[in-house]
């Protein structure tokens, strides 16, 4: 087989569809060394002034109206109105699908985002363009924006997910359920004790990450203050991601904490922090919900964004691998909990069983499984 052309289109909407999309693409790499694989953050400005405006709109709207978010959501989600909402946002972004696909010539393209997916079904409809498309939901629920029935597979995290896609009339030998993708990575990092020991921190106090993804978002400045209550001192991995007044403010705070305070912005060091951590303090997003699971972390999830992210708080807590805390709920009552003798262990046993550690490998195989049967023409 000659050399592939793959293109990976993901989205900059939090950090959750670009690791997905860059877990992928190291896989491909490595299973196909000569492929050429591009991958594209479909809502870049220097992509489209359009797509970006839209997740500049996106963001305003979560951080200061997320009920009519979820209203927006709920609707998009219906079966009256939902497949509107799909065709519009496809027929919105098509000119830049066009514009990618005549420069890049994909053999496969490989969506972690609806909006990109829509609008490369859309192209491939309209135009009989023969690309290989494929779609990694990063969710742990089902919902319309991602149904579009010219994919040629889906990889999805859960068997009900593929259950329900049945129902809508989606062809089973298109259903993946690999899991969610997550760097390969993880599987390879020391052990607690080891991890502690590179980064400094001490190996005999309690340690809990902060994380609000790549946005700095969920409230970190109201649960450092609310664990100053806790007797029991404390080392607090901080990671503020790109909000750089958090990670002052953060600092400011650290200066007469009772506890241990370290700070990170955005930072490489991830998974680090998490393979060094007892517990993880987050919003529940889908790709730091499976790197969680990968490593056997117990997670205290808080602040879903609504729609699907509360959607992985349900599935992450009803399975016994986190503690959701819903509004009105203190955070030091529950990480007072968490940390009580016998807790964390039983919840690190259930989040490894929902891990699914070689998801990238079973997509990526899947993929070049796929291209090496369509033989070697070309676009």
């Amino acid at each position: 087989m000659s050399s592939k052309r793959i293109l990976i289109l993901t989205a900059s909407i939090g950090s959750g569809h670009i690791k997905a999309a860059d877990a992928v693409a190291d896989e491909l790499r490595r299973q196909m060394p000569d492929a050429k694989i591009k991958t594209i953050d479909f809502m870049d400005r220097r992509i489209s002034i359009i797509h970006w405006l839209m997740k500049q709109i996106y963001l305003i709207m979560l951080a200061l109206i997320p009920n009519i978010y979820d209203l927006l959501y709920k609707a998009a989600g219906a079966a009256s109105s939902g497949p509107v909402a799909q065709n519009a946002f496809a027929v919105v972004m098509y000119p830049v699908m066009r514009r990618l696909v005549k420069k890049h010539r994909p053999d496969a393209i490989l969506c972690t985002h609806p909006f990109p997916e829509g609008a490369a079904a859309l192209y491939k409809r309209w135009t009989g363009a023969p690309y290989w498309l494929a779609v990694v939901m990063t969710d742990y629920s089902l919902h319309q924006i991602w149904l579009y029935h010219g994919v040629d597979a889906y990889f999805m995290a859960l068997p009900s997910m593929a259950a329900g896609m049945e129902q809508h009339g989606f062809p089973k030998e298109r259903l993946h359920v690999t899991g969610i993708p997550v760097a390969m990575s993880l599987m390879n990092l020391p052990d607690k004790a080891s991890m502690r020991e590179q980064l400094g921190l001490p190996v005999d106090r309690p340690v809990v990450l902060l994380m609000g993804g790549g946005l700095g978002l969920g409230g970190i400045d109201t649960t450092l203050k609310e664990l100053e209550q806790l007797e029991t001192s404390l080392v607090l991995l901080v990671v503020a991601g790109r909000n750089e007044r958090l990670g002052e403010r953060a600092q400011a705070f650290a200066a007469h904490s009772r506890h241990e305070i370290r700070v990170w912005g955005y930072t490489e060091q991830a998974h680090e922090l998490m393979r060094a951590a007892d517990l993880i303090i987050t919003k529940p997003g889908a790709l730091t919900m499976s790197e969680a699971f990968v490593l056997g972390l117990p997670l205290l999830l808080h602040d879903p964004i609504p729609g699907p992210e509360t959607d992985n708080a349900i599935y992450a807590t009803r399975h016994g691998a986190a503690v959701w805390l819903h509004p009105h709920e203190k955070i030091a009552p529950a990480v007072r909990h968490m940390l009580a003798d016998g807790v964390l262990p039983g919840m690190t046993e259930q989040a490894r069983h929902r891990a699914r550690p070689r998801a990238a490998e079973e997509i990526a195989h899947t993929l070049l499984a796929s291209l090496s049967e369509m033989g070697d023409g070309q676009l």
